[in-house]
């Protein structure tokens, strides 16, 4: 994009007009043929506002001049009709009748069938990386001169050079695992002193961060990931930017900001955290306002997306991203601090232009009610209405980690997973919401279960299996560890074999431990399997009370039945197949997955000690 600002500048200094110096334009490009006919254009330079632009194109005409208390920016929208073809549109600026500068605005074509792009879904599982932790295939770019921060692996919390073309070289690796949709962590450039790696205080909305790559290498991943099956989620921000952002030199609008000052002594206003006031009829407004308004930290200033202009920027930011790369979904980072206003209109926006897409948000909470508040199609008592389809399941992880660390009673261990499955009826689609085993907020699953490989395995099981869209954390497949208590840089640990010279390498097997390999191949298993599994993509969900430290449910479609057993007690069980006659016939047989054995559903069934079994039954 830079390259194209420089190119523009050159052009307005061409036409005689060296003293306007436009610094940005963004959007850098929009399309042809868009459902919603409207683009904003921001155009950010010394005095600009005090400019007035005009433009002659056919289809395409400036619909709206907007400015602001800073007369460096000023926001031009353009209304391009159905009929208007892909070219330069030729904008100039006049201060008064003099022309100043002039500039081409590129309308692009849009790729063939973008519009009925199909999103991510339940036959999808969703793998999520920290690119700057996964593979390194290019060290060239670990330190980059323009860059605050320089790579260096020995630290935890530094940069330590993954980066895009990584990702690429692994895609072989993801497909076969079995995985058909990759998540990667932010990939816009964080230009901050430190802690950079993670990608959510963003200083360039439209820039992947050099150190990752650039965005047309952004935009051939996407390409190639889609040419070996593979569907690219990106995460976006909304919420807030890094405090280096090039914004905070220059805020747009007085009002940009939330809190920009801090409060009336100057001190920085944190978030109360409190996101249950959002639908809390009780809440005071002051504690609402300071949920969505305070900034994480003091690094990551809070965007007031209530600003008509920041608004709009933001969502077309999203769809530009969406257009430019190829992208089947996005994730939503910090879903409800947002300003839910802004967060309607902006999955409407997205979904109007894309209507099989999938957006999934972060609401991290286990309640079901306030996790639901905020998905598509759900009528809210309020009035509220949301446009974003699936929203990550904190309630099903939350209650899936107590049911296995607890013993079995009547209050507690699977009851606890049983009971909280049984909340679905609060959601629009609990079916296309992602169940996930853990994130690089989270401490590694293998380690907050004891390192115990049957829970673990259940864990799995269980999520590969239960309705929903999985996603599983790079490097669970091979049991990755982590402290039990959170600590980022030790999750977000550097994958095995990303790196020249690693000892251990799980593309080759080279070190792999026993527990690595077998880990691998039985997730590669089912994986694999699941890809076929119908019952699973679109089937119903039938689940039993659990029994004597056992928990057994059916996923069934007219052609395919699927049945699940866990059993977290230390001596095999035997069940009496009669209690599941609603939804299993006698006499079936059925294909153990995990070990491809055949076997006869008569009268009982017998279920491993500390083990699950997974039945194909066709």
């Amino acid at each position: 994009m830079r390259n194209i600002v420089a190119a523009l500048t050159l052009l307005c200094s061409a036409y005689g007009t060296a003293a306007v110096d436009i610094k940005r334009i963004e959007p850098a490009n929009w399309w042809v043929g868009m459902a919603h006919p409207q683009v904003e254009v921001m155009l950010y330079g010394e005095n600009i506002a005090s400019f007035t632009p005009q433009l002659q194109y056919p289809g395409v005409h400036i619909s709206a001049v907007n400015r602001t208390d800073n007369p460096n920016y000023l926001f031009v929208e353009l209304t391009i009709s159905q009929t208007a073809v892909a070219g330069a549109v030729p904008i100039t600026l006049l201060n008064k009748a003099t022309e100043v500068a002039s500039f081409n605005y590129p309308l692009l074509a849009r790729r063939q069938h973008s519009a009925q792009r199909q999103g991510f879904n339940p036959s999808d599982v969703i793998y999520l990386v920290t690119p700057d932790r996964f593979v390194n295939a290019n060290p060239d770019n670990d330190s980059v001169p323009e860059m605050l921060e320089s790579a260096n692996r020995s630290n935890d919390s530094g940069r330590h050079g993954g980066d895009i073309a990584g990702m690429q070289r692994a895609l072989p690796y993801l497909s076969t695992l079995g995985i058909t949709a990759v998540w990667p962590t932010p990939l816009t450039e964080n230009n901050q002193p430190a802690y950079s790696y993670h990608g959510y205080s963003a200083t360039d909305f439209y820039r992947v961060d050099p150190r990752f790559g650039s965005n047309e290498q952004f935009r051939d991943f996407v390409a190639e990931a889609n040419r070996q099956g593979i569907k690219v989620i990106q995460d976006i921000i909304v919420n807030h930017i890094g405090s280096n952002h090039w914004w905070m030199k220059d805020l747009p609008a007085s009002d940009w900001l939330n809190f920009p000052k801090g409060d009336k002594q100057g001190n920085f206003v944190p978030t109360n955290h409190n996101r249950s006031t959002i639908q809390d009829p009780y809440a005071a407004e002051s504690d609402r306002t300071l949920f969505t308004d305070g900034w994480f930290v003091d690094t990551m200033p809070d965007l007031n997306q209530r600003q008509p202009q920041l608004a709009t920027y933001l969502i077309q930011n999203s769809i530009w991203w969406v257009e430019f790369a190829g992208l089947s979904g996005i994730r939503e980072d910090t879903y409800s601090y947002a300003d839910k206003a802004f967060l309607s209109e902006w999955g409407r926006r997205i979904m109007q232009e894309y209507p099989n897409f999938n957006i999934v948000g972060e609401e991290w909470s286990p309640n079901p009610l306030i996790v639901s508040y905020w998905q598509a199609g759900k009528q809210n008592k309020d009035g509220y209405v949301s446009y974003t389809p699936s929203m990550l399941d904190f309630p099903i992880y939350d209650a899936l980690l107590k049911s296995l660390a607890e013993p079995e009673s009547w209050n507690s261990g699977w009851i606890r997973l049983y009971e909280m499955l049984s909340n679905d009826h609060v959601y629009a689609n609990p079916f296309n919401l992602v169940i996930f085993e853990g994130n690089h907020d989270t401490a590694r699953l293998f380690s907050v279960l004891g390192e115990d490989e049957d829970l673990f395995r259940m864990a799995l099981g269980y999520l590969f299996t239960m309705r929903g869209i999985p996603q599983l954390f790079y490097g669970t497949e091979l049991a990755m560890t982590s402290p039990a208590q959170r600590d980022d840089g030790k999750v977000r640990a550097d994958f095995p074999g990303g790196w020249a010279g690693d000892k251990v390498n799980a593309f080759t097997g080279q070190g792999l431990s026993a527990l690595q390999q077998r880990t691998q191949q039985w997730v590669s298993t089912l994986l694999n399997w699941r890809k076929t599994a119908t019952a699973i993509h679109n089937g119903k969900l039938l689940h039993y009370a659990p029994d004597n430290g056992t928990y057994t449910y059916f996923r069934y479609n007219a052609e395919h039945t699927v049945m699940v057993v866990m059993n977290k007690q230390a001596e095999a069980a035997t069940l009496d197949l009669a209690r599941f006659s609603q939804v299993l016939p006698t006499g079936k047989t059925a294909t153990e997955v995990l070990s491809g054995k055949r076997l006869t559903l008569d009268k009982h069934l017998s279920v491993p000690a500390r083990g699950i079994l997974i039945l194909d039954i066709r």
